[in-house]
């Protein structure tokens, strides 16, 4: 069954960076478009960004553009999210899903800006 583990996240202060990173199995990765979506305490799930089966196209949420980077290695069936310039809006756990189910996310990583 589809399985993703998400890993990177920490505390940090604003304007540090961290990487996240998202082992995937279970299918067949690189025909899936990929996301990150991230929750913040009382608020619903958003979406940060996904990007293209092969990776060639990327979308990102205003907010993070310029700052957060997404990148998949399909030999490795890996998805990162180099994240940059943090900010304590950025405070969240974050998921890797596949863009079409954000049910398939895993357990998440807690991703914490703060001075």
């Amino acid at each position: 069954q589809v399985q993703l583990v998400e890993s990177g996240g920490g505390l940090v202060h604003p304007g540090g960076s961290l990487r996240l990173s998202c082992a995937a199995s279970g299918f067949t990765f690189s025909s899936y478009a990929m996301s990150w979506v991230r929750q913040a305490p009382g608020k619903s799930l958003e979406l940060v960004s996904t990007i293209s089966t092969g990776g060639s196209n990327t979308h990102y949420r205003p907010s993070v553009k310029g700052r957060f980077t997404i990148a998949r290695d399909n030999a490795k069936n890996t998805l990162t999210l180099q994240m940059n310039d943090l900010k304590p809006e950025d405070t969240a756990v974050y998921y890797c899903a596949q863009s079409s189910n954000w049910s398939s996310r895993g357990q998440g990583t807690q991703v914490t800006v703060s001075s």
